[in-house]
């Protein structure tokens, strides 16, 4: 007795399940047919219904799914958009990268980072400060053009000495026929690794710049 009752209710599941997906599944533009159909048989013989209002109808009908079947067709795109991006941050991974920034790392003799400059300008001065933010070098590097540029230091500080492996920081200001030019800092930073990310695919940057949006990288080496 006991399994049969459960048979049932098994059916009953299953009859159920199948219903609620046909329902789900069912083509909105049959279920407008539908509609037309009893419209049709159920009108007013002295009253007939409108040809135009029919035309009409049948014509909203075709738009909604239309509309339906774009928006399906967007939401494919976009998602391999985002496929195709993702395969190519992963390409990136062990690339030196720059990325909005302003930290140097002197593994040597020698750091380097960058600039990104949306006109040509005439002198470029460059403050390198220490992790206590005392400046420890100043260079007027002159003219620069537009576009993104990379600037080295020879790891000297002002004085002459040799500067400490580790981790710095820079400031920037520029001038054109004596007027101040906004600069963008970029750091330099090998790429760790890649995730995706809600809107962007992100690019792991390691400690110095964390996470950053594949859309911000701007030079690649």
């Amino acid at each position: 007795m006991s399994s049969i009752q459960s048979a049932d209710v098994q059916t009953t599941s299953s009859t159920t399940a199948t219903s609620i997906t046909k329902k789900k599944t069912e083509d909105p533009q049959d279920r407008f047919l539908k509609l037309l159909v009893a419209q049709v048989k159920n009108q007013d013989p002295m009253k007939p219904l409108d040809n135009a209002e029919m035309t009409s109808q049948m014509a909203q009908i075709s738009t909604v799914t239309g509309v339906e079947k774009l928006n399906s067709t967007l939401q494919q795109l976009v998602s391999s958009a985002e496929d195709s991006r993702s395969v190519e941050a992963a390409a990136l991974i062990g690339h030196q990268v720059y990325a909005p920034g302003s930290s140097i790392s002197l593994n040597g003799d020698t750091g380097s980072f960058g600039i990104e400059l949306q006109q040509p300008i005439d002198e470029l001065k460059v403050t390198i400060l220490d992790s206590s933010g005392i400046p420890v070098r100043q260079m007027n590097l002159g003219a620069y053009p537009a576009g993104v540029s990379t600037i080295s230091w020879d790891g000297k500080t002002d004085s002459g000495a040799q500067a400490a492996i580790g981790e710095y920081t820079y400031t920037v200001s520029a001038l054109q026929s004596g007027k101040d030019i906004k600069v963008e800092t970029l750091s330099q930073a090998q790429v760790k690794g890649v995730m995706p990310g809600e809107d962007n695919t992100l690019l792991d940057l390691g400690k110095a710049l964390g996470l950053v949006n594949l859309a911000d990288i701007r030079q690649v080496f």
